[in-house]
């Protein structure tokens, strides 16, 4: 199924229930964004890596409830703000391509400088800026 058909069933689906698209909820989706973060961080939180392999085996079906829930707000946070949800996620990946060149991730591990990783956020600002 291609994004922008999800994108525009997504779109039918609140359409036909009467949910305009009027952005004076958008607060109230980012923050039920927020709330699915917090529940599926409840399952895993304060254990360690082992533990939590096991949960994500033994609870993988409320870690895709959380995945299919994430993706309904963000695709109707795309849907009320007109944006072309695979144009976004192309132009993030593009950036990423930017950021996290193979070679210094792999050499780095992870994308967080401060701990050692590797992240050309800025210069990657500086280049759009130019």
């Amino acid at each position: 199924m291609s994004l922008d058909r999800v994108q525009q069933e997504v779109a039918d689906f609140n359409t036909v229930r009467g949910w305009d698209k009027d952005t004076k909820y958008l607060k109230d989706f980012l923050l039920n964004m927020c709330e699915e973060v917090g529940e599926a961080w409840s399952l895993i939180k304060w254990i360690d890596h082992e533990e939590q392999k096991k949960i994500f085996v033994e609870h993988k079906d409320q870690f895709k409830d959380f995945v299919g829930d994430q993706l309904f707000l963000i695709l109707k946070v795309a849907w009320l703000l007109d944006i072309n949800s695979g144009e976004a996620l192309e132009e993030t990946l593009a950036e990423y391509e930017q950021r996290f060149p193979i070679k210094e991730t792999l050499e780095k591990k992870h994308g967080n400088p401060l701990a050692g990783g590797i992240d050309n956020k800025q210069q990657t600002i500086n280049n759009k800026q130019q």
